[in-house]
């Protein structure tokens, strides 16, 4: 696939299984094998352990959309930036649902690798999320 094909196969993964909540489409797009170098909290290996990462997220943030804002692609890498934002509805990492709509950033590098999706690196504002949801105190606010 050429760097320009997987940006579309990344954008058209992101609107699937987040944007469209189509976990079942997981089976096709993603590697068996798949590696999550910086895995979400309880997210075991493979396919299974993406799904089980998408899933918590959308569990409490059901109405999560994410936004592509950029995207940069060499080889069989792609690099974007994105936001999302919902409101947490559900659990998440041990914190009950607050009902607090967010609005969040991040980077990931993902690769693609014969047609699926194989490896990813995800960095989000989770210190700013926390924040958002009031677990943490925001910036200039006392302890």
């Amino acid at each position: 696939m050429t760097p320009e094909e997987n940006k579309q196969f990344m954008q058209h993964f992101v609107e699937q299984t987040i944007n469209q909540k189509n976990l079942a489409i997981i089976d096709e797009l993603v590697a068996e094998d798949f590696i999550e170098h910086i895995p979400f909290p309880g997210q075991g290996p493979g396919r299974e352990g993406l799904k089980f990462a998408i899933g918590a997220l959308l569990t409490a943030f059901p109405d999560m959309h994410w936004t592509i804002e950029e995207q940069v692609a060499e080889g069989e890498t792609v690099i974007s930036r994105f936001s999302w934002t919902g409101t947490h509805c559900g659990a998440f990492m041990g914190i009950p649902a607050t009902e607090k709509s967010v609005e969040s950033w991040g980077v990931v590098i993902d690769v693609i690798r014969d047609g699926k999706f194989s490896e990813s690196r995800i960095l989000m504002d989770s210190l700013g999320m926390l924040q958002q949801l009031g677990v943490l105190p925001a910036p200039g606010e006392g302890s």
